[in-house]
């Protein structure tokens, strides 16, 4: 099977735009949550990942030949980034049809890098269509952290049961669940729950509290 070729777009700016949405097009393909942040004045391209892990990515492509590779200018405001700058560059050769996801850290200092998808001992190669390091950094990690949080519902439910068996039974009050300890509301959402219940209880006269006796 040969190599895909992708039509040359000549302006430079145009590609970059270009290459930008090919960059979202691969990336949401790999299931990857991708954001563009407004405006031209940040160090990156991209942000990548979900609510609490998010990572950065720097997107370049290239035409540039030089032997048998591919030559991509990596720098910004004509000298290479400042560290911190990006988590990730993902560069693209176009001719090839070729993505590099490379961590920040190894481009540190350069304003350009050979790419050279047709060698498989280069030096960048195993980065190529590496897109499964964006799903690590980002998506991963988030994931993670979840399951280590646990099951909210569950965390609940195992914290009223405590809180329940701790003050003792309560019969008729906001926390009783029936043919169970009565436990008590842990979270908004309960006690908007049990004050609801509390209420439709008292309108159907099943007030469970106390009647003051009338003079």
């Amino acid at each position: 099977m040969g190599i895909k070729r992708q039509k040359i777009i000549k302006d430079p700016k145009l590609r970059g735009e270009w290459a930008e949405s090919v960059f979202m097009e691969r990336a949401t393909e790999h299931g990857l949550a991708v954001s563009k942040p407004w405006g031209e004045m940040n160090s990156y391209d991209f942000v990548v990942g979900k609510s609490g892990r998010f990572v950065s990515v720097q997107v370049k492509s290239t035409t540039a030949e030089l032997e048998d590779g591919y030559i991509c200018t990596v720098r910004g405001a004509h000298k290479a980034y400042r560290t911190g700058s990006f988590d990730f560059l993902a560069a693209y050769v176009v001719p090839a049809d070729a993505w590099y996801i490379i961590p920040a850290e190894l481009i540190r200092g350069k304003e350009s890098l050979t790419l050279y998808p047709n060698s498989k001992k280069a030096k960048y190669e195993k980065y190529r269509e590496a897109w499964h390091l964006l799903k690590e950094a980002a998506g991963s990690c988030a994931d993670r952290a979840s399951q280590e949080a646990g099951n909210p519902d569950e965390e609940n439910d195992r914290a009223g049961a405590a809180a329940g068996n701790e003050a003792g039974p309560r019969p008729g009050g906001i926390g009783e669940s029936r043919g169970t300890e009565p436990r008590f509301p842990t979270n908004a959402l309960e006690r908007m729950q049990a004050a609801f219940k509390f209420a439709r209880r008292r309108m159907e006269g099943n007030d469970p509290r106390p009647q003051k006796e009338e003079n």
